[in-house]
């Protein structure tokens, strides 16, 4: 997901065909590099994602998408909406407008990441565009990047990639770039934009090339270059340098989600991010930054409320040590302890609690606790 939001940075200062239509244009990042409303969105549509469970139902799915896109879209009310999406990030009850606009395409770069086949993919990327663009180009365009992502993540060449997109959704992607550069210009729909990010994602040499030759290319450049940056991402993978300049350039906010997102995708369970989660989620206990603690975890364990999973004489124990530690104002005690269930299921007590209410997560698996030096750490 990054790549999208480093390509959206880099494209930035070229958007409105102040591209040279170069490649040599000189440093990736200049001064001028900022994230703009494909970041924003692309931040949103992830963290309601993250948020929503893995067999949710369409319509759960497309209120969770609304709900985060409408709360970032006011956070950052100036990022560089189009007319129509701006109206509908204050409407009450947005309904979706008929867009074929490329905005469904650059937001959905999350959804090649956390789906585990080809037609999951498809389901959710045209969730993601529906709730906006239900025209059939806006849900086209979202599900042909989401299906590169995924495919080039998983292993697929460039060749399987690219007769995919060609049979699955009619693009043309015969042209090169040095044939689309001369006359390109700049043009917001997803069928005049998505064919050529994919164009320069199959002639780049590595993830920089690809960035380079999308900026070349010019017209609606930031969108552009942050479609072939995260399918580019999966292919190649990043320099980390590169991720470094990217990261300065969000806010903290930012950040939380895009750390929850890698966390979710690894499969590795990071204690120092967790620790993070709970800190803020203890300075500021709302709403928000209890879903940003529960999807950092959601990668390795479940929450469930303690006394579900417990014996009457577990419970008992579990019970004590709580409130011996409540006793003396330390919960924080507790973490670390393991405390196993008739039923072998083993707990770790990182404590939420809501109200009188304790959750504990829990690992139903030697495996789902992470890797070995997690699970060595607690046991």
């Amino acid at each position: 997901m990054i790549g999208a939001i480093l390509g959206d940075i880099v494209g930035s200062p070229y958007e409105f065909d102040r591209s040279k239509k170069i490649k040599d244009f000189g440093p990736l990042f200049i001064n001028e590099s900022r994230f703009t409303d494909d970041s924003v969105m692309t931040i949103a549509v992830a963290e309601a994602l993250l948020g929503v469970p893995r067999y949710a139902d369409d319509e759960t799915i497309k209120r969770a998408v609304i709900k985060s896109m409408q709360e970032w879209g006011n956070k950052y009310p100036h990022a560089g909406y189009g007319q129509r999406f701006y109206f509908w990030l204050g409407k009450k009850d947005p309904k979706p407008y008929g867009s074929w606009g490329n905005g469904s395409a650059m937001r959905v770069s999350s959804v090649g990441w956390l789906c585990d086949s080809l037609e999951e993919t498809r389901r959710y990327a045209r969730l993601t565009a529906e709730v906006t663009h239900n025209h059939p180009e806006g849900i086209k365009g979202a599900e042909a990047t989401a299906s590169a992502i995924f495919m080039a993540r998983t292993g697929a060449s460039k060749d399987e990639i690219k007769k995919y997109i060609i049979r699955e959704f009619n693009y043309d992607l015969s042209r090169t770039c040095d044939e689309i550069r001369p006359g390109y210009h700049h043009v917001e729909s997803c069928q005049e934009t998505v064919p050529e990010a994919i164009t320069a994602f199959l002639e780049g040499q590595d993830f920089e090339d690809v960035i380079r030759t999308a900026v070349s290319l010019g017209g609606d450049c930031d969108t552009l270059t942050c479609i072939a940056g995260s399918i580019a991402e999966a292919f190649y993978g990043i320099p980390e340098e590169m991720k470094e300049e990217c990261r300065k350039r969000l806010s903290p906010d930012m950040l939380e989600v895009l750390d929850c997102f890698n966390n979710r995708i690894s499969g590795i369970f990071d204690p120092e991010v967790l620790k993070k989660a709970i800190g803020i989620y203890k300075a500021d206990p709302t709403e928000r930054n209890l879903s940003i603690l529960v999807n950092v975890l959601r990668s390795s364990l479940v929450w469930v409320p303690c006394n579900a999973v417990f014996s009457d004489a577990d419970n008992e124990a579990v019970n004590k040590a709580v409130m011996e530690a409540e006793e003396k104002g330390d919960l924080e005690s507790l973490v670390g302890h393991t405390f196993v269930s008739q039923d072998e299921v083993r707990v770790i007590p990182d404590i939420l609690q809501n109200g009188d209410d304790l959750f504990f997560p829990v690992f139903s698996s030697d495996g789902e606790m992470g890797s070995w030096w997690m699970l060595h750490k607690y046991r």
